[in-house]
């Protein structure tokens, strides 16, 4: 079987992650990358929301951990991402990928970030 995925790409938040006391009282931008992989074949033939995800609710939950939550390692903010993302029965596996694109580094490049992927079973 092919594998299918959903990308939401670059959702831009605005959040308080990191160690440093600056970044915790300040807060900068966060953009984060989702592939979600789920059969889609079904979806594909009968064009049913039913027969896919709802890429809306995503957001929203993606929404609300990055800009309600604080977390101090973009590892952990991933981390719990992808664990919203697979408590949806469908979803099979997730990447999840994070930039900060102001990271209290001194030199210039274009953002620090990370990438997970999990996955069921």
């Amino acid at each position: 079987m092919a594998e299918d995925k959903i990308i939401m790409n670059e959702m831009s938040f605005y959040g308080y992650h990191g160690v440093l006391p600056s970044e915790k009282a300040q807060g900068q931008k966060f953009l984060v990358t989702l592939e979600v992989c789920l059969d889609l074949s079904q979806a594909g033939k009968t064009d049913n929301l039913e027969d896919t995800i709802d890429y809306a609710s995503i957001y929203k939950e993606v929404r609300n951990l990055v800009k309600e939550e604080r977390y101090n390692l973009l590892e952990a903010l991933a981390e719990n991402i992808a664990g919203a993302v697979l408590s949806i029965e469908r979803v099979r596996e997730v990447v999840v990928k994070i930039k900060k694109p102001w990271a209290p580094i001194p030199g210039n490049l274009d953002f620090v970030g990370i990438e997970i992927k999990r996955g069921k079973g």
